[in-house]
């Protein structure tokens, strides 16, 4: 073998064993299985959302981001929790936090205000950055929920 392809296989054979290095390192095709649960209610102008992110492992997960998309716009001038910010009036991106193989983070919970008083609207919950791990069952972290404006809790 010449030492080019030498070098090249042994460069191959490093890459496919760790990326990275110390706590974050991970094995190459390293899979998780992050899943969101939680509740929304829509009362009086008002949206409440509490969720909660778990890692269903093999592999642990450093961080991880979830989307909240709105199908109406929120009122300006919100705060978030510090995990949290706006992506504009209609959508909310968070850090979950590390999510260790099964194990899950404390409950994250959003009172906001929408523009309006709609009657109801939807909300799209999704992982959109998973610090370069797969996902196998990505079914589990996407969800649409309607919301009618009645105060009570639709589970996800």
């Amino acid at each position: 073998m010449s030492v080019m392809r030498k070098a090249l296989f042994g460069a191959a054979l490093a890459a496919a064993v760790v990326v990275g290095t110390g706590e974050g390192a991970r094995a190459v095709g390293s899979e998780a299985d992050l899943a969101h649960h939680g509740h929304v209610s829509l009362w009086e102008g008002r949206l409440g959302v509490w969720l909660v992110s778990e890692n269903h492992g093999p592999s642990h997960v450093s961080q991880a981001t979830v989307r909240l998309a709105f199908s109406e716009p929120m009122a300006g001038g919100q705060e978030l929790p510090p995990s949290c910010l706006w992506g504009s009036d209609r959508v909310v991106v968070c850090r979950t936090g590390e999510l260790r193989a099964a194990g899950a983070v404390e409950e994250l919970a959003l009172d906001l205000r929408t523009a309006g008083s709609p009657e109801e609207l939807t909300v799209d919950i999704g992982t959109i950055w998973t610090d370069g791990i797969s996902d196998g069952n990505p079914k589990n972290d996407r969800h649409r929920v309607l919301v009618l404006s009645t105060g009570d809790p639709y589970v996800f």
